[in-house]
């Protein structure tokens, strides 16, 4: 049930006519309490849309009691008249739901700079709110997908409670999240700051270290909301390491379903010097656009990997760096390894082991590689 999996939340998903293809396309998820603390993150893209410039102020008390979600329109660059539409959705969801409108979140999704159907969306919301149901999850996700091909969703059960969740995206996957929209629910008994805590912990290690393209989106959000329905306080150490597993096996169903990518590729960093470093050796990798093609192409062009390396500022020596590739060592003490004839790139999952050797931290980014599919779909979105 997703979302809906939590004690004290009821969601719908229902077709408000704003995808001309008619499928479902506005989305509502409640928070029915007692709880009612929330956190967020939001995209850090500088160009925002209209939901996150709402949202933001709506959840900074760490207050949340639902959120409105639609695909079909990402309502940004829409001047202020889409700003208008925004704060007008969430005026109504606060009547129909019966809750105060400072404490609803905003989500949008869809093309930048088309202004979004008033009536449709409003006729929408107020459909949804009368669909709510307690089984309303897949729903919900269905209603918030654009060009992903399945709907994500996932669930971790703690000692008497559980965290779910559901999420959208399939491109434009990047730090500081993605092109995606994120909705976490638990009926853990756990306050603002604690929900505060948990995600940021979570989705620096998840959503963060996702990077498909290299493209942040204007939209992206993430927003945890808590019931406390099921009267359960965990240690914080087990409600965090829940949020981490539901975000990141969301992070893994938004890689899957990547805009026509053929290999999902986890570039893992050993030895640096620091967490930092790793991370960003392994992001420079991962935006390689020449080692994302070599993989299409079944190329285990180890060379690719080196060169993308040498642009980091990490510690290294480059007379020493190693590379595998699905666990053939093809690159030793920076020159040829084992043969790459050894390495099977025929499979969906590609795994780039790089040893720095110069101290103890990790860390891992994934991403996908570069297709036909993806320049066809992202050549014609628009039309």
């Amino acid at each position: 049930m997703s979302v809906t999996a939590a004690k004290g939340f009821r969601a719908a998903g229902v077709t408000a006519g704003l995808k001309p293809s008619g499928k479902p396309d506005v989305a509502l998820v409640v928070n029915d309490g007692p709880g009612t603390a929330a956190a967020a993150v939001y995209t850090s893209n500088r160009c925002k849309a209209n939901p996150v410039l709402w949202s933001e102020v709506a959840s900074a008390d760490g207050v949340v009691r639902a959120v409105v979600l639609n695909s079909g329109g990402a309502n940004c660059y829409t001047g202020p008249a889409g700003f208008a539409v925004t704060h007008a959705s969430a005026e109504l969801v606060a009547r129909v739901v019966g809750v105060d409108a400072g404490d609803v979140v905003v989500c949008s999704t869809g093309l930048i700079g088309q202004p979004l159907d008033q009536p449709l969306l409003e006729a929408g919301i107020e459909s949804a709110a009368a669909a709510l149901a307690a089984d309303g999850g897949p729903a919900a996700a269905t209603a918030i997908m654009t060009t992903d091909t399945v709907a994500k969703e996932t669930v971790q059960a703690g000692n008497g409670w559980v965290v779910g969740g559901m999420a959208k995206g399939a491109g434009m996957l990047a730090p500081a999240l993605a092109t995606m929209l994120v909705v976490l629910s638990t009926d853990a008994d756990v306050d603002a700051a604690q929900c505060d805590a948990a995600l940021r912990a979570a989705t620096r290690v998840t959503f963060d270290r996702l990077d498909s393209d290299g493209c942040q989106s204007t939209n992206d959000t993430v927003l945890l909301m808590a019931s406390g329905a099921s009267g359960v306080r965990p240690d914080a150490d087990a409600f965090t390491a829940a949020v981490t597993a539901v975000c990141h096996d969301l992070a893994q169903q938004l890689m899957r379903d990547a805009e026509g990518a053929d290999h999902d590729i986890a570039i893992e960093v050993v030895h640096a010097a620091t967490e930092d470093e790793a991370v960003e050796v392994a992001r420079s990798v991962a935006r390689s656009n020449l080692f994302k093609a070599a993989v299409f192409g079944r190329d285990a062009n180890w060379g690719r990997v080196l060169a993308a390396v040498g642009t980091t500022s990490a510690a290294f020596d480059p007379s020493v760096l190693d590379v595998a590739m699905n666990g053939v060592w093809i690159a030793r003490d920076g020159g040829p390894g084992d043969s790459r004839d050894g390495i099977d790139l025929e499979g969906r999952d590609v795994h780039v082991l790089i040893d720095l050797k110069e101290g103890d931290a990790t860390a891992t980014v994934w991403t996908n590689d570069l297709t036909h599919a993806y320049v066809h779909e992202n050549s014609a979105y628009s039309t």
